[in-house]
């Protein structure tokens, strides 16, 4: 809660704040399909204030208590899981770092600062009557958009009517979110010996469908989200220089806006290209929230800016209404040393609270 733009906590065994809570994390290694350990974690010391915690597989939730099906349901959730460090780290990134006024970990920005925020924010709201019921879920493989993860906790969650998705975007609130459509593709040739005027060269029947994928431009441009951005990413043929390659295989990233669906992408794709072209899920899809939601408006009069993310997150797992909004930045996601600022932390608390306390969504 706040009083007079000072944050207090509920009484805590150990004086465990937010920040502490985030160093505590950032100790514990929760790479992707690897989170059993901080999960663990995190379900003890939940437990240890109180609260009565839900647990499937390495995700873990609590419900705010009293609930009552006749108020809609809010879900704040982030994950608690990480890429793997890459070699550039000059730091432990299992090890919370204070330096100044940064704190440095692997998990630090994305997303251990939001999941220690919105928690905190969890146990303030929770000391008053609200007019909802709140959700509170720090969730699993979130980083290799797995089905272990938020997915698997839907269909076991009461009905959502909002959400708040944890993701560092400054506090700043994501009203719409760029959706992936990843495509293996396939130019099919025949072999021969490089030395003869034998043989169909896959890599050149390959090349013009590339260059397609380069400068093709999608009819319909999103005001938030822009235009339809695909990139050849991989690209892989043949298997010694004498050899004409009788196939080549490329991989296509296709970040879609709210005003295609997968399928309607992958319709007009397959019709201007020769190769083989196979979706590998077609079910990231990109998602927004209306701007007059009464959180989207309530995020503005806070000062809150409204913007399109091309990044993406669980949010594309949600049919309901939601938004992303979080501590830190994106552009330090997935860099060697990865740190929060401490204050981003605490006026992120603040702002969660401020947001949603007293919240009147629709039902």
């Amino acid at each position: 809660m706040t009083t007079n733009g000072t944050l207090t906590f509920p009484e805590q065994p150990n004086g465990a704040s937010a920040i502490d809570l985030l160093s505590k994390m950032i100790a514990i290694s929760s790479i992707s399909r690897e989170e059993k350990e901080v999960a663990d974690f995190l379900e003890r010391w939940i437990e240890e204030r109180g609260y009565a915690v839900n647990r499937s597989g390495n995700n873990v939730w609590i419900l705010s208590p009293g609930f009552d099906s006749d108020k809609p349901t809010i879900l704040l959730n982030s994950h608690i899981d990480t890429v793997k460090p890459n070699n550039g780290w000059q730091r432990n990134p299992f090890r919370a770092t204070f330096e100044g006024e940064r704190l440095y970990g692997l998990g630090s920005n994305d997303a251990g600062a939001s999941v220690v925020s919105l928690l905190h924010a969890y146990f303030a709201l929770i000391e008053k009557s609200q007019p909802y019921n709140l959700l509170f879920a720090a969730t699993a493989e979130e980083e290799i958009s797995g089905e272990n993860g938020i997915a698997s906790l839907l269909p076991i969650f009461p009905p959502i009517h909002f959400a708040i998705v944890g993701e560092p975007t400054e506090m700043q609130v994501a009203v719409a979110e760029k959706g992936l459509l990843v495509l293996d593709c396939t130019a099919i040739g025949r072999s021969g010996h490089a030395a003869h005027d034998i043989g169909d060269n896959a890599i050149y029947k390959a090349m013009p469908d590339i260059e397609w994928f380069r400068t093709h431009r999608f009819e319909k441009i999103s005001e938030w989200l822009g235009e339809v951005k695909m990139t050849v990413t991989m690209i892989q043929s043949g298997l010694q220089h004498n050899v004409i390659p009788d196939r080549c295989t490329f991989v296509v990233d296709v970040r879609s806006n709210e005003l295609y669906t997968n399928q309607q992408l992958l319709d007009e794709i397959r019709p201007h290209v020769s190769c083989e072209v196979n979706p590998r899920s077609l079910l990231l899809g990109s998602s927004q929230i209306e701007i007059q939601h009464p959180a989207v408006q309530r995020a503005i009069q806070l000062g809150r800016s409204c913007y399109g993310s091309p990044t993406l997150s669980d949010m594309t797992k949600m049919s309901f209404p939601c938004m992303k909004m979080g501590p830190g930045q994106s552009m330090r996601s997935h860099q060697a040393d990865e740190f929060i600022v401490i204050r981003e932390i605490e006026e992120a608390v603040l702002l969660y609270i401020d947001l949603l306390d007293q919240l009147k969504v629709t039902y």
